[in-house]
């Protein structure tokens, strides 16, 4: 029989992946004309959130920003080191496009790792990391610090394609 902590964890995940595939489900219907149907998986992705979070903080996994920053490090580190390696390695065998977007993830993983360890130093500095914005890449997820002035460095994407996160 599984712990209290194990099913925490296992709905955390659960919870987790509908919300983003709600949000995918939700783009999709947006794009056929169905906008009610996207708002209805909208709303659901927001209440798998809301799910989420609470298992979130039943683990107690929330902790100082240092320590958060660090845990996201490790896990961003472990998904570039260790994760997508194999990933990319079976695709490729397989000839599946899937190792694009793997290739991509890996790359961006080790990028979030670098801004994740130039914020921690900031963090332990006692001041907030100096960003000049935050821009994501819609195809590859690379996140970058200051708007961007040349396509993206792992996908090529254009500049002006990135999303500023507010």
């Amino acid at each position: 029989m599984a712990t209290t902590e194990e099913n925490l964890n296992e709905a955390f995940a659960g919870e987790s992946r509908a919300n983003r595939k709600y949000l995918a489900f939700a783009k999709k219907a947006d794009d056929d004309g169905f906008p009610e149907v996207a708002r209805l998986f909208r709303a659901a992705a927001e209440a798998e959130t809301v799910h989420a979070m609470a298992h979130l903080r039943q683990l107690k996994a929330v902790k100082s920003t240092a320590e958060n920053l660090e845990a996201a490090r490790a896990g961003e580190t472990y998904e570039y080191a260790e994760m997508y390696p194999p990933m990319v390695e079976v695709a490729e065998a397989e000839n599946s496009p899937a190792a694009l977007t793997f290739r991509y993830a890996l790359a961006a993983e080790e990028r979030h790792a670098s801004l994740y360890a130039k914020a921690l130093e900031a963090v332990k500095a006692g001041r907030d990391v100096e960003t000049g914005g935050v821009y994501v890449c819609p195809v590859c997820g690379n996140v970058v610090f200051g708007k961007p002035t040349a396509p993206c460095e792992i996908c090529s994407t254009a500049a002006d394609k990135f999303v500023e996160i507010q």
